[in-house]
């Protein structure tokens, strides 16, 4: 299996954040998806072109789920969703990256899948912007202490 980095310049993922970016290090992103319809949808996303989490070696793995934890644990604890979806479909997008959905029983899907039929009218609501920068510190606050997930031997 060849592990080879690369850069595809047809991937909306490696040409743009994909989000607006709420913190970043050598490996991966974060990114917050605007998407009225799910405030606070983030991705992580990871810094090159790989289409399967089984291509990285077993620290980057290990490296990338402990991010994707965190941006749920601090979800959880800034906007009190009822549950979390997280996903890593890639068949629109095959670059390895993470969808972390927080979910409201008031959401148009709930309890369905958000790629699935929609249960009720939207009623679309963005990210207030206190809220949004409670989210980005408690991001940060979790990743950057003591550059905990950084040291994992990458």
């Amino acid at each position: 299996m060849s592990r080879k980095l690369f850069y595809n310049n047809t991937c909306e993922l490696c040409t743009t954040a994909g989000g607006e970016l709420l913190w970043q290090d050598s490996l991966c992103r974060v990114v917050r998806v605007e998407d009225q319809d799910y405030p606070g949808f983030c991705r992580v996303i990871l810094n090159r072109h790989i289409k399967e989490m089984t291509d990285l070696p077993t620290g980057e793995r290990e490296h990338l789920m402990l991010v994707v934890f965190a941006v749920e644990e601090a979800v959880r604890e800034v906007l009190r969703p009822e549950k979390i979806n997280l996903a890593s479909l890639g068949n629109m997008t095959p670059h390895v990256h993470w969808h972390v959905i927080p979910r409201f029983k008031r959401d148009r899907h709930f309890p369905n899948p958000i790629w699935g039929s929609s249960k009720r009218e939207s009623l679309p609501h963005g990210l207030d912007p206190k809220l949004a920068q409670s989210l980005k510190l408690a991001i940060a606050s979790r990743l950057d202490l003591g550059n905990q997930v950084v040291d994992m031997g990458l």
